[in-house]
């Protein structure tokens, strides 16, 4: 594998979940060995082995955090559920900044059983971000909201398009609440390069993720993401879309894949690497 091409590996940000066989300490040296120097980390594996002895493992590595997944899941109508969600995140807040990461990426939630609202529930929404963000800003953290594929709006999450997701960050101050641009979420909208636009104009990006998207569906989208090169995205295209609305932060790879997580740790991320080289840069 080459590190040939403009930047190299420099802005590769490895997802924890791409790799998930591996624990915390192998994804640390395995990223340092190959010559990456950035994660994302998810909080459930984070909190099992420690947030403050995670943090010193990457800090030991020399690898920085590029985000932490995940917080959200604010759209419970029933003010007990709702308090609990804010609490939850908050904590996510408090972990994201001792892994000294300013960004936590929200996953809105979709819709609660039984309602048919989904305009209500995105406004729900805004409201736990308008009491979230000032928590978050006094921590040094920014909140990302992710847009998923509609296909998640019943179960998962009820912002379906970069451009909800800007409508939302929009009613705040750009320093506390961004976006996070996700191909394999984003790629079918035929509005999303305006949207990139609009974000970066706003300073708006807080976070790039990369997958692929593959046909057939497999069973189980959520865990069918592709490896990069495998799909329809375009790629490139994309990160050239966040390069010119001003992104100069990590690509991070999040693939979520059975085949990938059967197979051993340090032959897929070299195969990662190699491929971020081929489609991406």
């Amino acid at each position: 594998m080459s590190a040939a091409g403009p930047g190299g590996l420099t802005r590769l940000s490895i997802n924890q979940e791409t790799v998930k066989q591996w624990s915390l300490p192998e994804l640390a040296e395995g990223c340092a060995a190959l010559g990456v120097s950035a994660v994302g980390l998810w909080r459930a594996p984070v909190q099992e082995y420690g947030v403050e002895r995670a943090a010193r493992l990457m800090r030991d590595h020399g690898l920085a955090v590029t985000s932490l997944c995940r917080g959200g899941f604010f759209t419970a109508a029933e003010p007990e559920a709702r308090a609990a969600a804010l609490q939850d995140n908050r904590a996510a807040v408090d972990e994201a900044a001792e892994l000294g990461t300013d960004t936590l990426v929200l996953v809105s939630g979709g819709l609660p059983e039984g309602d048919r609202d989904i305009a209500a529930a995105r406004e729900r929404v805004a409201e736990a971000i308008a009491e979230l963000a000032p928590y978050a800003a006094e921590r040094g953290v920014r909140l990302a909201i992710e847009a998923l594929h509609p296909m998640f709006a019943s179960d998962r999450c009820v912002v379906s398009t970069l451009g909800q997701a800007l409508d939302i960050a929009e009613r705040f101050p750009a320093e506390q609440v961004g976006v996070v641009v996700d191909t394999y979420h984003l790629w079918w909208d035929d509005q999303v390069a305006e949207g990139i636009a609009r974000a970066g104009r706003a300073g708006r990006i807080a976070s790039f993720q990369v997958a692929d998207w593959v046909t057939p569906l497999p069973e189980g989208v959520l865990l069918g993401r592709g490896q990069l090169g495998d799909g329809c995205v375009d790629l490139r295209g994309l990160r050239e879309s966040v390069d010119a609305a001003g992104f100069r932060g990590a690509v991070e790879v999040e693939i979520f894949n059975p085949a990938l997580w059967a197979r051993d740790g340090g032959e897929v991320l070299a195969e990662v690497a190699e491929r971020y080289l081929l489609h991406v840069v």
